[in-house]
């Protein structure tokens, strides 16, 4: 099969999904308290008619706008380095801020990709559309926004070496620290067959809406202010980033495996195939360090906008095939085929003394193939399963076609109890 029929799953991956229970917990104060009673009124003004996972790509689009737009007016990070009004400080260049309305776009993009991402699902509960799509789709696009939504806090602060914000390179070892953290919430479910959500996320959604606003009003020199401590808010945030991830989730997946094996709830897997999930990951981290590290014309200073899309797209595509391999009860693969390319661009990057043009093109042509590859992945594979679960992706009219499977719907009941799961399955066959 050629083209947009390619089959990247495969028989036995499909069947798992059949058997396949959604099986979640969420504690988080601010999900529970806050998030989910306003996005149950809200999915009351949604059709019943509108397809779940529609919402979720719209949603997820307007997560990609929002980054655009800042793409658009602040494309090298400088505008929040030097507005006019502070551009008198020595060595540090005068930046163009972004305007106002733009600000308050970007914000808007941002509540309308969270709350889209926040009713999905309940939209499928509404409309007894629950499939494992579903799911696979939101975390899929869940995993590549994680660029869309880092990346775009960095234009608050800009980039810069002083003690105002940090440097491209720190900045990419956030963004590492991310994919990481994100990376830890479905390892942890492919050992403990439980998804533990991070309490980050939401408070990360809201926070960068409530920050976008300000600025709008205030402008990008307020990020400027000492904190207590002598501590500026982009520093502030990075130690905030780096605790909350290694300080928090970490441990706590650790624990929660740790658990699992201790009373039997989980996979009990042995030490090397609990761990195969993290492989693809790290050698990503480190062939994407030997380009930034030993790149003669300093890349990630030339351009860390395409570095960092590059590195969150090449993320999203070893995500997917972790959360498709937990999802099916099937081994995660140990090198993801992905890897094989980019390593050949990272070693080219950072040995073969490059000019400065070359090293561009390289970064450029890369970073339109990796895009393609991932979208050729992403469709191929929805194409597969809707056609395994005989369901349209973007449509509650089912196709005349019968499916490949039993169609069996997944429908989820959220709980909020701490002590309990917090998503309770029920299956339900046509």
């Amino acid at each position: 099969m050629v083209g947009l029929h390619y089959e990247y799953l495969g028989a036995k991956i499909l069947a798992g999904f059949d058997t396949y229970k959604y099986s979640c917990k969420d504690t988080s104060p601010l999900s529970q308290y806050v998030m989910h009673p306003f996005w149950n009124q809200v999915v009351k003004l949604c059709p019943l008619w509108v397809a779940p996972n529609l919402l979720t790509l719209v949603g997820f689009m307007f997560c990609v706008g929002h980054f655009l737009l800042l793409t658009f007016y602040d494309y090298d990070y400088r505008s929040g380095t030097a507005p006019p009004d502070i551009s008198n400080i020595p060595d540090v260049p005068g930046g163009i801020p972004v305007p106002g309305y733009i600000w308050v776009l970007v914000a808007l993009f941002l509540f309308l990709s969270h709350t889209l991402d926040g009713i999905d699902g309940k939209q499928a509960r509404r409309t007894g559309s629950s499939t494992p799509l579903g799911e696979l789709f939101d975390h899929g696009l869940d995993s590549w926004a994680t660029i869309f939504i880092t990346g775009s806090v960095y234009s608050i602060f800009g980039r810069s070496e002083d003690h105002f914000s940090i440097s491209p390179f720190r900045m990419y070892c956030v963004l590492w620290n991310v994919y990481f953290c994100f990376l830890t919430s479905h390892w942890e479910k492919y050992n403990t067959g439980v998804l533990y959500l991070p309490w980050g996320y939401d408070f990360s959604m809201v926070s960068g809406f409530v920050m976008y606003l300000i600025t709008s009003v205030v402008g990008q020199s307020y990020w400027k202010i000492l904190l207590p401590g002598n501590q500026y808010p982009g520093p502030f945030m990075e130690i905030m980033v780096y605790v909350g991830n290694m300080g928090i989730t970490l441990p706590v997946a650790l624990y929660n495996i740790y658990k699992s094996y201790k009373e039997g709830t989980g996979k009990n897997r042995s030490f090397l195939e609990a761990n195969r999930p993290l492989v693809s990951t790290i050698v990503a981290f480190i062939v994407s360090l030997i380009w930034v590290l030993r790149s003669p014309n300093d890349i990630l200073e030339l351009d860390p906008r395409a570095m960092f899309y590059v590195s969150g797209t090449i993320f999203a595509n070893i995500c997917c095939k972790l959360i498709i391999s937990q999802m099916s009860n099937t081994q995660c693969e140990l090198f993801s085929a992905i890897l094989l390319p980019y390593s050949v661009v990272c070693l080219i990057g950072g040995f073969a003394n490059l000019s400065k043009q070359n090293e561009l093109i390289l970064l450029y042509g890369f970073t339109a193939f990796v895009t393609l590859w991932h979208i050729h992945y992403g469709v191929c594979v929805v194409r597969e399963m809707s056609q395994h679960f005989g369901i349209r992706a973007f449509s509650l009219v089912k196709p005349s076609t019968p499916p490949s499977a039993p169609h069996v719907l997944y429908d989820t009941v959220r709980l909020i109890s701490d002590d309990e799961e917090s998503d309770v399955d029920i299956v339900m066959g046509n």
